[in-house]
């Protein structure tokens, strides 16, 4: 007799309401279920292609509130009350009818499995950076793949498309001009860029506008302003501060060092020089550059920074930085998850100096419960995956 086997618990269900492309979207899914899934297999939407599944390639992007994102690696329980448009639901958008157009006069497109992705993408560069050059849209498109054209008629097309309609000069900026995006704070940034108090307390100048990437922190040091800031004119003590970097010689102004990362099987071990300078109010700024050997990717960078006073005791220290990366490891100094893991960092920085000059264990002042790292190269995963909690958690407390 064959025995009689218990029917199978049903998997919990979530229910969802969200809007896609202007309609009014209810349903029940399962957790797990990807934003790209429930397009193309609950709603039929299957202009939003399916490639790497992790992320990387963007043929799945989609606009989720305004913003391009990754369906793929987006839960649709997480899009809880999102607007979501797909490109079927941007065909009638003017911007998209003229990429439409500018793709099919400069070949743009081969086997078009990317092509859904890459007009997403397109728009919203279009739209943000009107006075983009070639290097801006390479590198607004640098996070959706194509393995066909060679990029050379994507660029062309997103091109045609801006000269069609030339920015104001008195209002437009430029990809060489322009200041960074504001920071929003549903991108993981805790600090806000430093303004000019009532008090006139000194503040840093805003980041290189050259920068393709803008970060602000300000972290609060439970130290005497003064104290702080002799220890920032001690290159050698900062180096110690930084996981992963070693300073190999130091004059009064300038400065070269090493930094090594590792991000699961990624290694980069970057060598280069800066400059730094030191102003009577507490502020200074800092230009460099490395590279990466392995990888042949480069890296510019420029930070400012102001100490202030807050209390007898007690200084907030803001920290400025504009960089860009060019080269294969660009890719992975994008995105709100930097943002988060720059917080992170920083924060890691700042106490492992307020440890150093109170004499006082690392662990003692830790973010989070956490230990410093220790090791001489930067363990980035770690790192990512705490602030990927945070700004997650963040995130999603928004959406409730």
């Amino acid at each position: 007799m064959t025995p009689v086997q218990p029917p199978r618990p049903t998997p919990a269900r979530t229910k969802i309401s969200l809007t896609v492309n202007g309609r009014a979207v209810s349903a029940e899914v399962a957790p797990r279920t990807h934003l790209a899934d429930f397009l193309r297999e609950h709603l039929l939407l299957t202009g939003t292609h399916l490639g790497c599944e992790h992320g990387v390639c963007g043929a799945c992007t989609v606009l989720i509130d305004d913003a391009p994102a990754r369906s793929c690696i987006a839960f649709a329980a997480a899009s809880q009350g999102a607007r979501v448009h797909t490109i079927e639901g941007l065909e009638h958008d003017p911007v998209i009818e003229r990429l439409r157009a500018a793709f099919t006069a400069e070949h743009a497109l081969q086997c078009g499995y990317c092509t859904p992705g890459m007009l997403m993408t397109a728009r919203d560069i279009v739209q943000r950076l009107p006075g983009a050059d070639a290097d801006r849209i390479r590198l607004e498109l640098a996070g959706n793949l194509c393995r066909c054209t060679g990029y050379v008629g994507i660029v062309r097309a997103v091109q045609r498309v801006l000269l069609e309609n030339p920015p104001d000069p008195s209002t437009a900026s430029t990809a060489t001009s322009a200041p960074p995006l504001p920071l929003r704070e549903r991108d993981g940034v805790r600090g806000t860029p430093p303004q000019q108090s009532r008090d006139n307390k000194p503040t840093p100048p805003h980041a290189p506008t050259t920068a393709d990437q803008s970060i602000t922190e300000t972290i609060r040091l439970g130290l005497p302003v003064e104290t702080v800031w002799t220890a920032l004119q001690d290159p050698a003590l900062i180096a110690q501060c930084v996981p992963g970097a070693r300073l190999t010689s130091a004059t009064p102004n300038h400065l070269t060092g090493e930094l090594s990362t590792a991000l699961g099987p990624i290694r980069a071990h970057f060598t280069g020089t800066a400059h730094v300078t030191y102003r009577p109010d507490h502020t200074g700024t800092l230009e460099g550059e490395g590279q990466d050997s392995t990888s042949n990717t480069h890296l510019r960078a420029s930070a400012t920074f102001a100490l202030v006073a807050i209390s007898p005791g007690a200084s907030d220290l803001t920290l400025t930085v504009g960089y860009a990366l060019r080269g294969p490891l660009a890719q992975l100094g994008r995105g709100p998850i930097v943002r988060a893991f720059a917080a992170e960092l920083a924060e890691t920085v700042a106490r492992t100096l307020e440890a150093r000059l109170r004499g006082t264990p690392l662990h003692d002042t830790a973010p989070h419960g956490t230990t410093p790292p220790a090791s001489p190269r930067l363990r980035l995963l770690p790192l990512l995956v705490r602030a990927l909690r945070r700004w997650l958690s963040r995130h999603l407390s928004r959406r409730r």
